[in-house]
This record gives structure tokens, C-alpha cells and sequence, in this order.
């Protein structure tokens, strides 16, 4: 099943195990990601049209071949038709956007229902969200300003393909595309918003802008609700692996856990591209640290070189393990999950979407890095397949046939 992963080099370059102290989740983390949002999130996007839990896939064949007791894969390639875990958060801070835009001109709160239900049409028409993006969250973006009824302006950088910049275009967004890296994109972005009258709705938190990104990770915690639910008390994971570029994912998706699970937290892993490490790179200086990125990952959606603080606030004190791979080990993925052998069913995994996969490959194959990172035998390892076939070309040129 992985003999084309036994033709390739180590994909893991790079490994940071920091020392954790097993604790409930932080009061002090409550400013952060509160508990109050995450639960006002997760029944909000319940209710949303079209909503109903992903798929978590248990990976049983590719278990037994590593060695491992159990490997689930949270398939984020249906959520809303958007092709990624991103529909969860930017379209919920769209909303808590338009909501907080609507009290501050007419001095009443209007509840997220009724923005839903199109009753401020004519106030959201005048509100213009916008962001910069690799692709994921800008659909979702879009989306989520398409349903409110609220003008959707997305900044793109050069190495965002055609597919994904014509997807967000079918939802109505005006797509704009600048030179430079993701966080070249990001400073555009904002700077247009300022001098025109726009609401950044980001998911990068900087200094200074922080409310946005920190609804957007409390919609990334629905997907914790639904693993819960999915899984049994006894076999719920001692490890997760979480690939992310800025941090948004890992830190919503952490923290969700975190705060469900308590001092029985999994063994948080951060996977990166080995040409954006700026998370493994804070957490050796023990600090938020940028990264000049010189060269682009086919990884396109954790190609990020700034963390974002309010994601270094959440994974600081609760990530024991962060580490880089290669682009070598993504394709392979793709194609071992679209085979359906890993699980007995096919999967439709993105470039982005597999990096979690490929890195567990890679580390429960070497003997220094499974014990470095306490994989064993009674192991059960949850991955978040985060994007399907966001760009439907590359995946064909990658797997060999169209997304099913």
C-alpha cells in the first residue's frame, strides 16, 4: 500500500517537542477563544441550511501497516459544498460582522437568525467584507457574504491558481489578484479596507485586529463537537495531527478539544510546510516568529510566513510536537486515499488536505521520530482532511482521473 512512499526520502525535515503540563483549559485562554463563542458557533452553524456533520473515516488497512491501533480521518472535503473546513469559519464572522456593523448604525442588536433570513438586506447591502486568502477561506468568505447579501472583495497573491480565484468569482466576490507572497496579500488587503470603508474579515490576527479571527477559530470548533460525537469514551484519539499555516486551524481546533477534554488532552502535533515554518520556528524561540518565505509549497494553503497571535496564544501551551514536510510526500497521499486502501472506500484529499496524513506516514515509519513522538501500537491518531479537490485541475494532474 505505501510502496511509493518507500522510494522517497524522510519527508518530516524538522522536529520541535516541547514539554507540556497536562491541565484543564486555561481561564486565561477565555479572552482568547471563550467558551461562550465556541458554543454560540457551534449552534449557530448547526442551524445553517445544509449543515450535517463530515465524515470521519476510519483509516483501518493504513492502521495495521503502521502499526498503529487506529488512524481517523475527518473528511472536510463535503462540508457545505465549499471543498474545505473553511465554510465553518468565514462565514460565521461574516455574519458576526454584519451583526456588530448593524448595532453600531441603528443601536440595536439584531440577532445572527435574522441576518440569515435576509430582514437587513438593505443595511448589509452597504457593509463590503474583504480579506486575502490562498483560496479556502475566501470561497468561504464569499459564501458567507453571498447568503447575507453583503458586497465580498478578495485579494489573491501570485501563487493562487485560476480554479480557486473562479470559485470565489461564482459567489459573487470581486477577486483581485497583487503581487507577492500570502502576506504580501494581507497587508493589500487591509490597506484598501482602510482607505475605502471595508470590514477586513481575516483569518490571520495581528496586532490590533483580533475579534474576526477569533470567531473564525470558534467555527473550526464544530468540527471537535462532531468527532466527539462520532466516537466512543474509550477509543476517542491520543494524538491529533494538525496541519495549518498561519495557525487558525490547529489553534481552533485545539482549543475546541482542549476545552472538552480537559488534562486528558491528544498529543497535539503542527505540521507545516518546510518552506513556511514559522509555528515550528516559534515554538524554538519561544516566541511568535516570521518567516521570509522564498519559495512557494504545493501546499498552497499553509504557505503563511507570520503567525497569528491570537493561534500562538492557543498552541504555545498545549502543541508538544511541531513539525515540517516536504512537498514530496502529497502527492502519494492524494493518490493512497483516492484508492480508497487505506480505509476501503475512496477519499478525495487536497494538496493542503493530506499534509497531516503524509507527515504520520513519514514519522510512524521512522523508528527515532515514532518514539519522538509516542506513536505505538495503542495509538490512535485523528487527521483533518482539510480540503478536497479545492483546485479540480491540479488534482487530476496529481491522482490521474477528476475528483469523484
Amino acid at each position: 500500500m505505501l510502496h511509493e512512499f518507500e522510494k522517497l526520502p524522510g519527508l518530516v525535515k524538522d522536529h520541535v517537542h516541547c514539554d507540556i503540563v497536562a491541565a484543564p483549559y486555561p481561564d486565561r485562554l477565555q479572552d482568547v477563544l471563550p467558551t461562550s463563542l465556541m458554543h454560540e458557533a457551534q449552534q449557530e452553524i448547526a442551524q445553517w441550511h445544509g449543515y450535517e456533520p463530515t465524515p470521519l473515516h476510519s483509516l483501518v488497512a493504513l492502521a495495521g501497516e503502521l502499526d498503529l491501533s487506529a488512524i481517523y480521518y475527518k473528511d472536510e472535503g463535503l462540508r457545505f459544498g465549499l471543498g474545505s473546513f473553511k465554510a465553518l469559519g468565514g462565514a460565521f464572522a461574516v455574519i458576526k460582522q454584519l451583526q456588530e456593523v448593524i448595532e453600531s448604525r441603528t443601536g440595536n442588536r439584531v440577532s445572527m437568525e435574522s441576518i440569515r433570513k435576509g430582514e437587513h438586506a438593505d443595511l448589509c447591502g452597504q457593509i463590503t467584507v474583504a480579506s486575502a486568502t490562498a483560496g479556502n477561506h475566501g470561497r468561504s468568505l464569499a459564501w458567507g457574504a453571498q447568503r447575507a447579501g453583503c458586497p465580498c472583495k478578495i485579494y489573491i497573491h501570485a501563487g493562487v491558481g485560476d480554479a480557486r480565484k473562479e470559485a470565489m468569482e461564482a459567489f459573487g466576490a470581486e477577486v483581485i489578484r497583487v503581487a507577492g507572497d500570502y502576506d504580501a496579500s494581507v497587508y493589500h488587503a487591509a490597506a484598501e479596507a482602510d482607505k475605502n470603508g471595508w470590514f477586513i474579515v481575516s483569518d490571520t490576527s495581528y496586532p490590533g485586529y483580533l475579534e474576526r479571527p477569533r470567531d473564525i477559530m470558534a467555527g473550526y470548533t464544530v468540527m471537535v463537537r462532531e468527532v466527539l460525537d462520532a466516537l466512543e469514551p474509550d477509543n476517542l484519539p491520543t494524538h491529533v495531527f494538525l496541519q495549518t499555516g498561519c495557525g487558525g486551524l490547529a489553534a481552533g481546533f485545539a482549543g475546541g478539544l482542549w476545552l472538552e477534554t480537559g488534562a486528558d488532552l491528544p498529543r497535539i502535533v503542527v505540521v507545516e510546510p518546510t518552506e513556511a515554518p514559522c509555528l515550528l520556528l516559534s515554538a524554538r524561540n519561544h516566541a511568535a516568529t516570521a518567516y521570509q518565505i522564498e519559495v512557494e509549497s504545493m501546499m498552497v494553503g499553509l504557505s503563511c510566513g507570520e503567525v497569528s497571535i491570537l493561534a500562538w496564544d492557543i498552541l504555545e501551551p498545549c502543541s508538544s510536537d511541531y513539525i515540517t514536510i516536504t512537498d514530496d510526500g502529497i502527492p502519494p497521499a492524494m493518490r493512497l486515499l483516492a484508492s480508497g486502501a487505506p480505509g476501503g472506500i475512496p477519499i478525495v484529499g487536497g494538496e493542503s488536505g493530506v499534509a497531516g496524513l503524509a507527515a504520520l506516514i513519514d514519522a510512524a515509519r521512522r523508528q527515532d521520530l515514532r518514539t519522538g513522538l509516542g506513536l505505538s501500537e495503542n495509538s490512535r491518531v485523528l487527521l483533518i482532511g482539510s480540503e478536497g479537490a479545492t483546485s479540480p485541475d491540479i488534482y487530476q494532474e496529481i491522482v490521474g482521473h477528476a475528483a469523484a
